[in-house]
């Protein structure tokens, strides 16, 4: 009987990556990898748009998406970098491309406050501890900080969440956004002078 011949491992991430394997045992014809990674992947996914997009109604129909797109990518995948990586750089492109149709319709404003764009909210039994003026103090705290990265440049607000919240270091940030590594340290202090710049008033108030 001939020995079976096992497949050579593709060279790539997917050693200590699961997000990799999964994708290759996807791409390989393992329908049940998908289901994996859609269960693991996610919350991080919505998190990412809720955070660069605020968590307005019909998020989760561009989390779907994609996910779609993962099912449009299976034949071509290769693991040439982490599957974090090329996950994001998909919501990275799609969320870009939803801004750029929002800003086609009339009467939007963009410079609106996040809905929910840090991916936190006061809880109502906190803001009641801290008292009815303190609440909407924080409140309005909150709202100048989601509006203040709304209104940063697209790679810079991408860049800042995937430093601030992924802690991704600058090297994937720069593969995610197809940029450098320095372009995207500069992206990151400039995000951070702006919302300074932005907030100063309210950090005036802190140590005032």
């Amino acid at each position: 009987m001939p020995a079976q011949i096992q497949p050579v491992p593709e060279p790539g991430f997917h050693d200590e990556d699961p997000g990799s394997r999964w994708m290759l045992a996807y791409r390989d014809g393992e329908e049940a990898a998908f289901d994996r990674l859609v269960e693991h992947y996610s919350p991080q996914v919505y998190a990412l748009v809720t955070r660069f997009l605020g968590s307005e109604h019909g998020r989760e129909d561009l989390v779907q998406e994609v996910f779609l797109r993962l099912v449009r990518s299976r034949a071509r995948y290769e693991a040439t970098a982490r599957f974090s990586t090329f996950l994001y750089r998909i919501v990275f492109n799609l969320c870009a491309n939803h801004r750029a149709r929002e800003r086609m319709r009339p009467g939007l404003s963009l410079d609106a406050p996040l809905a929910s764009g840090d991916g936190e909210r006061p809880e109502p039994a906190a803001l009641n501890a801290q008292g009815p003026s303190e609440g909407m103090e924080r409140r309005d705290v909150v709202a100048a900080v989601r509006a203040a990265i709304a209104a940063l440049p697209e790679t810079q607000r991408m860049a800042l969440i995937l430093a601030k919240y992924e802690e991704l270091p600058y090297a994937e940030i720069a593969d995610v956004l197809g940029s450098s590594e320095k372009a995207v340290k500069s992206m990151v202090h400039r995000a951070r002078e702006n919302l300074r710049e932005r907030l100063a008033s309210y950090i005036a108030e802190e140590i005032s």
